[in-house]
């Protein structure tokens, strides 16, 4: 198994404060507009983001929540280990607010309609939109593109990308690990 590095902890932090920026273009004030991570790995980019607004570029309360797609995935009946679910934390209804789905990773596109479907359960959004750190551009199963991503890679089928927290796994980077 070989690991290679995409993505440095500066580059990490280059990427979120573009991010960032891109958000503040689209939203201004955020005063209809929502984040959402997804669970698991997508809370900690949301809460680095919600970070990043409030503190270094004054956007005033940010509404944050996280959204558990365990059990709307299609596959989550196929596997023989018993699932673990997350937890979801929307205090707030999201009918008629602008809601942007982050996640670290999009691959397949599954994750993203599973968390179409269960955001349906808070009320119906105005607009959604989905933003990543990393775009796997060349392994998509269903029609689903990003409207703000950190890096696009090009990572055939064996390889796979690891993105790592700071918060949980005790560095900031993005690798890509071969089999």
């Amino acid at each position: 198994m070989s690991q290679k590095v995409l993505l440095t902890a500066k580059e990490v932090t280059i990427i979120l404060h573009r991010l960032a920026c891109q958000l503040i273009e689209k939203h201004l004030d955020f005063s209809d507009t929502i984040l959402v991570g997804i669970q698991p790995r997508g809370v900690f980019l949301a809460e680095r983001l919600k970070e990043i607004l409030e503190k270094e570029y004054q956007t005033p309360s940010i509404t944050l929540g996280y959204l558990d797609i365990t059990f709307f995935r299609d596959d989550f009946r196929r596997t023989e280990k018993p699932l673990e679910a997350n937890k979801t934390n929307i205090d707030f209804i999201v009918e008629n607010k602008k809601v942007i789905f982050i996640d670290d990773v999009l691959f397949t596109g599954r994750s993203i309609r599973s968390a179409l479907t269960a955001i349906q359960s808070f009320g119906r959004p105005s607009e959604i939109e989905l933003l990543v750190l990393i775009d796997r551009r060349f392994s998509r199963n269903l029609p689903i593109q990003p409207d703000y991503r950190g890096r696009q890679v090009d990572a055939i089928n064996n390889e796979k990308v690891k993105v790592c927290w700071e918060e949980n796994d005790g560095e900031d980077g993005v690798y890509l690990i071969t089999n």
